[in-house]
């Protein structure tokens, strides 16, 4: 064993051999795996194998098909059988609920390069006839879907890293880490100690315990896990005589449960709702090659349906019962990344489906380590998404509760209760008892999405149309439109940087100016890339001190790249404040008027402009006081510590009693921001897009200085963008877009060029030997494929994200399109997929709602 090396992988399995493997293959050949028995010996080696590209988030989906499209190049470079079976599949729905919920996953396919196709119950039982077809309303063919051999897979990556210079070393566990001075890590093993520049947290069940070595709590839990394998079925092997071929991988929805075929049986797994925690806090270090008691009553529930959707299983005598235990997040997706507050030291764990998604989370994380980036979004599974709020017990009931879900569909205006509330403002047992506000989660923290009236149930109606909620948005929407009303904004990420080095070291981060004292400037930030991964307000409230407001999802993700780049002289502070500092926005014509009521200064348009940033007292309270809204009217943010949270609220709601206030909350603000063509952080604005991709180009001031990003935007800037963000109105019926919905061009006779969406490569196609292929579910004994394309129609773009926009009565959508469509307001030129059809769409250059800007100037 070495001594010294450029990084150590701990853990064994799939994940860990992946990122091994993908370093190595980056150049960083001096690297070690350290595993403390076998590899294998977690997760990986009891795992079922199945692989998939659909994802919920397309981003993570591009990295799940990059997955797939590894196993052929690592076969060869390893020598080693991965046993890949593409046999494809089929998703069941068995309401019209479910049926939406495919259409959508259809729709998001279309600019993934993805081959699904809306099938009916007949056809998923040519396929896989072993089904009861009258138990469903619909399906969806999947080609690049199938299973392979846990323990080959993994051994694969091992081998291919090892032939490229890397070193494993097994039966060695890793009991201690300790940081030096410089850096370095003292990675302490059974076998001696490696000093390490990087440690790379692959531990899987035992990720927590080794996050507790540099003092982190990971929230993540292990889960039992049940599937069962039958007897050889003679209904399997007349099908697979009769077609040549095996049957197809089946999700039903119902039953909670996955089914393919296992040699000549079947493999059946469920997500049952009593599902049990493994190891609730501690991991056993001795634990390895073993499974846990089968439980099979607690399966029963699942089972039960499962047997009536597929009456051909319940004949099967069991052959197996495999129980082991798998670790996931609160959210189901892996962490990955870089910690915050630590030195190299990097995560891959909690990565549940690892035969669909170690290559991907490979790929970024050793991108990540090589060359500072990820080369991918990667948002959706990066251990920054989560805060200091996401403890042990909140972590042991989130996953729970994903665990029982993890076959149910997630509505868009869903909210679901597990841990909550886990934090909360002062004005919460207002907002809840007093107004009947509807509450939602936002990183953690209670945040009222709109408000029922009195005498309503304050609760949301689960749809993917417009729900019960639809109404009384409207009303918040056009109570600050046309008079005045009050909402709290706690949920935004507070920080303060002060110090000498303060306005260079920002100007540094940011592509806008900073402002003068008592100002206000919006600013995105950019990585090395040109890519956005931040939009600020920021406001200079002294001489050395700067007070910034952003995403507070993205909180420990912008202090992590804070963090790396300040200054070494200790020449700058970076305070974060989260709920520490909270604030309301009071918006709407009558804004000023009730802000003056509860001031004794002047605050006339004159006194008091528009982007002027003030600390004044707001009804006898220390206040720091923007003149900015994200509704685009009229409006003011109020900055307090939570004391005096109750009594400025209080104060507002009085003053503004005889102006017709009226509490709004964060739907009816998205409704508002909509018909203003605002972006979003992590809708609009990420890190696959550039600024003038974005449209944020008037934010980006290029002869300011060398910030960070400069000559990748300044490049942009020069060739001009591939992509353009655009606001688009929409013929919609009674669904609104939610986000990820292909936009439809007309295209024919006209050269747009080809853009490749950053979300996907397309989905492989690989047969079982390892040759590319394309199937069909006509493979499969079903009707001919229909292609994508209707005539000259073709998907040339997608959705961001949407909704109604109430004051100006329209449906609305942003999107990214081809830079050259980008002012095309042609009708009967674009269409937008909504729950399976196709509706007319028109991009609106200008903003629907004040184009001009002069209500929130005035």
């Amino acid at each position: 064993m070495k001594s010294h090396v450029k990084a150590v992988v701990i853990g064994g399995g799939v994940v860990g051999c992946s990122v091994l493997y993908h370093l190595a293959r980056a150049g960083w050949t001096d690297v070690m795996l350290i595993e403390r028995s076998e590899l294998t010996s977690g997760s990986s080696w009891h795992a079922a194998g199945g692989f998939h590209t659909l994802n919920g988030d397309p981003n993570v989906a591009r990295l799940q098909a990059y997955t797939v499209q590894l196993y052929k190049e690592l076969e060869e470079l390893s020598g080693q059988s991965c046993s890949l079976h593409l046999t494809g599949g089929v998703m069941m729905a068995d309401s019209p609920e479910r049926m939406d919920f495919l259409r959508l996953a259809h729709a998001k396919g279309r600019y993934l390069g993805m081959d699904t196709e809306l099938i009916t119950p007949s056809e998923a039982k040519a396929m896989f006839p072993l089904m009861d077809e009258t138990n469903f309303v619909g399906a969806m063919w999947d080609p690049v879907e199938g299973h392979l051999d846990p323990s080959g897979t993994t051994h694969a990556y091992a081998k291919a890293a090892k032939k490229l210079g890397a070193e494993i070393v097994l039966r060695n566990r890793v009991t201690e880490l300790t940081q030096e001075a410089d850096g370095t890590w003292n990675v302490v093993t059974e076998q001696g100690t490696v000093k390490a520049e990087h440690v790379v947290n692959c531990g899987g069940l035992w990720a927590r315990e080794v996050g507790r070595m540099v003092g982190l709590e990971l929230p993540l839990l292990a889960m039992e896990h049940m599937y069962l394998l039958t007897e050889p079925m003679p209904e399997v092997e007349a099908f697979n005589r009769a077609t040549g071929r095996e049957m197809v991988g089946v999700l039903d929805f119902k039953g909670e449960i996955y089914t393919r075929q296992e040699r000549n049986g079947i493999l059946l797994g469920t997500y049952e709702k009593a599902c049990k925690p493994w190891s609730p806090q501690t991991t056993p270090w001795e634990f390895g090659h073993e499974l846990l008691q089968p439980d099979l009553d607690r399966i029963a529930p699942s089972l039960e349906i499962g047997f009536k959707h597929f009456p051909g299983i319940e004949k099967a005598g069991i052959k197996q019962v495999i129980n082991g235990p798998f670790t996931f997040a609160p959210d189901g997706n892996p962490l990955v990344g870089p910690v915050q507050g630590l030195t190299n030291f990097w995560v891959a764990c909690a990565v549940m489906a690892g035969f669909s998604q170690g290559g991907g989370v490979g790929l970024a994380l050793s991108n990540w380590m090589v060359n500072g980036d990820p080369g991918f979004d990667v948002w959706g599974m990066d251990v920054a998404r989560f805060g200091e709020w996401a403890s042990l017990r909140y972590t042991n009931a989130k996953v729970r509760e994903n665990y029982s879900r993890r076959f149910s569909i997630r509505f868009p205006n869903e909210e679901l209760p597990a841990a909550r509330p886990a934090q909360t403002t002062p004005l919460y047992d207002v907002m809840v008892r007093d107004n009947n506000a509807v509450m939602g989660d936002s990183w953690g923290l209670e945040t009222p999405l709109w408000f029922a009236p009195e005498g309503t149930e304050a609760k949301d109606i689960v749809s993917f149309h417009r729900s019960n909620d639809f109404e009384h948005v409207g009303r918040e929407v056009r109570a600050v439109r046309e008079r005045v009303g009050v909402t709290e904004i706690a949920n935004f990420a507070k920080y303060q940087v002060t110090g000498p080095g303060a306005e260079d070291f920002l100007n540094r981060l940011m592509t806008n100016r900073m402002p003068k004292p008592g100002r206000l400037v919006l600013t995105p930030m950019l990585n090395e890339f040109g890519k956005l991964i931040g939009d600020f307000t920021i406001a200079k409230a002294g001489d050395e001190r700067f007070m910034i407001w952003g995403s507070s999802a993205a909180a420990i993700y912008h202090m992590r790249w804070f963090e790396k780049h300040l200054p070494k002289d200790g020449s700058v502070r970076i305070h974060r404040f989260d709920q520490t500092l909270v604030g309301l926005s009071i918006a709407g014509p009558r804004a000023r008027d009730v802000l003056q009521e509860l001031v004794d200064e002047d605050v006339s348009n004159a006194a008091f402009r528009f982007m002027d940033f003030r600390e004044m007292a707001v009804a006898g309270a220390p206040c720091m006081v923007n003149r900015v809204t994200y509704t685009g009217d009229l409006g003011y943010e109020i900055w307090m510590p939570p004391a005096y949270e109750r009594l400025v609220y209080q104060a507002i709601k009085d003053a503004g009693a005889q102006h017709g206030i009226t509490d709004f909350g964060m739907r009816a603000l998205l409704s508002m921001r909509l018909e203003k063509n605002f972006p979003t952080w992590f809708r609009e604005l990420r890190p696959i897009y550039g600024p003038f991709e974005g449209a944020m180009e008037r934010f980006v001031k290029l002869e300011k200085n060398d910030f960070i990003g400069r000559d990748a935007a300044a490049k942009e800037a020069k060739d001009g963008p591939g992509l353009r963000r655009v606001s688009m109105i929409i013929d919609a019926l009674d669904a609104d877009v939610m986000g990820d919905e292909p936009v439809w061009a007309r295209v024919q006779g006209k050269d747009f060029g080809t853009v490749e969406p950053p979300h996907g490569y397309g989905a492989p196609r690989f047969d079982a030997s390892g040759t590319e292929t394309r199937l069909s579910k006509a493979d499969h004994g079903a009707s001919s494929v229909r292609g994508l394309r209707d005539g000259d129609w073709s998907v040339v773009g997608w959705v961001t994200s949407g909704g109604y926009a109430h004051h100006v009565g329209l449906s609305m959508a942003q999107a990214y399109v081809p830079a050259a469509l980008a002012d095309q307001e042609s009708e009967n030129l674009f269409e937008i997929e909504i729950l399976g059809e196709r509706r007319p769409a028109r991009i609106t250059v200008e903003a629907p709602f004040d184009p001009g800007g002069d209500k929130m100037r005035g």
